[in-house]
């Protein structure tokens, strides 16, 4: 006769049944049942970004599982099943309306994750992540729960190569050759660009935000940039990180002890080093929401300082896709992004005291890994860098007064000339028109022309899309015509989008900014000397008075919403409608539009301020 599991008797059975029953089908001990729990969380979706993600939750499960149990050395905790939210793929639906979904998505990571982890009082989490939008969400969720966590990027895929040339490809070269008339040309990219598994390989928004990730500290730096097939994310890392958790669970070590107002500066700071994604500023504000910080740009750094930083103080270190040449493989293969952090701590630009998730602070961690010197062909040394100054600058002007507007400099090539643009406007009431403008009359474009998509913004669209299919078309057109068009909208930029482009202009133009009221052939001045980014005839008082009440007629005949507003077919797409906060508070979903807040934290300044040494006149205290 089988013995039953002893039930300690201030347990209710009804509770312990299924946790005993899954103890046993697990291979663990029944008697761990009322223990803490630990287990590891993953990320799914129908692209191969995501289809090296199970066998390392796996991998880590195996790892976690062998750690528990009574023995010498063991862990003494109950293990749950490893569990997975679902992803959009952007690569997929860009260029179509399935991309407003893409943003959402990581609402709905950070949803369905801070369910798995609340529900199942998950006291220790390992989640391995892939793409761009679930890793944000999942390290929101990680810092609303505030338990032991650490979080394993999947990798990227490695490049692609084209037989014919023997040029290196990815994603984005792909976009770039969408509006050619070779039709062999176009088949041949498609084919070769995206080889085998793992998320985008260029420095696009997923390695930006892996980068992140890593710097502030949730994220170990060695396992960022190793491709998602290196045997070491099957053989090494499950057991590190097995150890690493550990760790933090034996000591106490929580999110929000790692996720602090220096640590997000530095991660903003090494963004601007790589020519980091625009996407940034998007989730930098949703990471810092949900580790405390009521508002990002008045708490963690503010839009003044981001963009000193950028003109005088950061430069960019990596020649790296999509404005450069190598990929994140390459940069693995000098070192790392270790080395990025080696060469930034070394400049006096970042603060190495931040705690971080191997129980070590930042310096102690680049130290232990033994972190090589910038090669000078990938990764280059502050002292001689690849860019002058940094990849970003937030712009405000009239037609973006709380400086909501991003521009990735690095990806600038042409159209700045003394920092200054100075355009004629070009309006679209959507994405798709202009692809069909793109597709049918590209002669229509012109030489310092400013294109205009509006009505994709977070409330809009709704959801906020990213624009790469247009952007990687107008480069090429671009480049085969030898003319500068620029375009600016309410909607994001795929971190893999280059040329002159403006994103997140706001307030959006289904709320009635700024830019719902610009007209064709109005003068458009974009000015990197005071970050501004103006409509000529706005500036005047009388103008802007008349167009506004223009627009608010057509809105008040339409119910209270501008026809040119995307439909919003779905309870999904209603919530974001009636949800979405600007892209200054991350364009997250939040009821009523308040950004909720979880034990809010006080801002507290260490004293530390980056200090280039190698540019001495440059510094200055914020």
């Amino acid at each position: 006769m089988t013995k039953s599991p002893v039930v300690l008797i201030d347990h209710h059975p009804g509770r312990s049944a299924q946790t005993i029953g899954i103890a046993r089908v697990l291979g663990t001990d029944t008697d761990l049942i009322h223990q803490p729990s630990v287990g590891v969380v993953g990320t799914k979706g129908d692209s191969q970004c995501y289809m090296g993600v199970m066998s390392k939750v796996e991998a880590i499960h195996a790892s976690l599982k062998r750690r528990i149990g009574h023995g010498a050395g063991q862990l003494k905790l109950r293990l749950v099943q490893p569990e997975y939210t679902i992803a959009t793929s952007d690569g997929i639906r860009n260029g179509t309306r399935e991309m407003r979904y893409s943003l959402i998505g990581r609402e709905v990571t950070h949803d369905s994750m801070c369910e798995h982890l609340s529900a199942t009082g998950l006291a220790g989490t390992i989640a391995v992540v892939a793409c761009d939008k679930p890793p944000v969400g999942t390290l929101a969720a990680l810092l609303e729960h505030n338990e032991p966590a650490i979080i394993m990027s999947d990798g990227s895929i490695h490049p692609g190569t084209d037989p014919e040339t023997g040029e290196k490809l990815d994603i984005v070269s792909a976009y770039q050759v969408a509006g050619s008339p070779d039709a062999e040309l176009r088949d041949r990219v498609a084919c070769h660009a995206c080889p085998g598994i793992g998320s985008c390989g260029g420095v696009f928004t997923y390695n930006t935000m892996q980068t992140f990730i890593g710097v502030v500290g949730m994220q170990p730096l060695h396992m960022v940039a190793p491709p998602s097939d290196d045997p070491r994310r099957l053989k090494e890392f499950p057991d590190q990180l097995v150890e690493y958790l550990a760790n933090m669970m034996a000591k106490g070590l929580k999110p929000r002890d790692i996720v602090v107002r220096d640590s997000i500066r530095n991660a903003v700071i090494v963004s601007l080093a790589i020519g980091g994604s625009t996407n940034v500023t998007l989730h930098a504000p949703e990471i810092a929401r949900a580790a405390g910080f009521t508002d990002f740009w008045k708490e963690v750094m503010t839009p003044a300082e981001f963009n000193y930083l950028s003109q005088y103080v950061v430069p960019v270190l990596t020649d790296a896709r999509p404005y450069g040449k190598y990929s994140m493989v390459d940069i693995d293969a000098v070192g790392g992004v270790q080395v990025i952090v080696r060469e930034l701590l070394e400049a006096g630009l970042l603060n190495g005291d931040v705690m971080t998730c191997t129980g070590e602070t930042l310096a102690e961690q680049v130290k232990r890994l033994g972190t090589k010197s910038a090669d000078g062909k990938v990764i280059y040394p502050v002292a001689n860098p690849y860019k002058p100054t940094g990849g970003l600058r937030v712009l405000g002007g009239n037609l973006s007064p709380e400086f909501s507007a991003i521009l990735k400099l690095a990806g600038v090539e042409g159209g700045l000339e003394n920092n200054l643009f100075r355009g004629k406007a070009s309006v679209f009431e959507g994405e798709q028109h202009l692809l069909d403008a793109l597709d049918k009359t590209p002669e229509r474009f012109q030489n310092h022309d400013m294109v205009i998509v509006r009505y994709e913004g977070p409330t809009g669209a709704p959801g906020m899309p990213e624009m790469l299919d247009p952007t990687s078309r107008i480069t090429t057109l671009c480049r085969e015509r030898g003319i500068v068009v620029a375009l600016m909208t309410d909607a994001r930029f795929s971190g893999g989008s280059v040329g002159l482009v403006i994103g997140h202009v706001g307030p959006e133009a289904a709320l009635g900014g700024a830019i719902a009221l610009v007209e064709d052939g109005d003068e458009i001045v974009a000015d990197l000397n005071s970050n501004e980014l103006n409509c000529t005839p706005l500036a005047d008082p009388a103008i802007l008075a008349q167009r506004k009440a223009a627009w608010d007629k057509v809105v008040a005949a339409n119910g209270g919403i501008h026809p040119n507003c995307g439909d919003a077919d779905t309870r999904l797409l209603h919530r974001a409608r009636l949800s979405a906060v600007p892209a200054t508070r991350g364009a997250g979903l939040h009821p009523n539009r308040e950004v909720w807040v979880r034990q809010p934290r006080e801002a507290t300044r260490s004293g530390f301020v980056p200090s280039n040494k190698h540019r001495p006149d440059a510094n200055k205290a914020f």
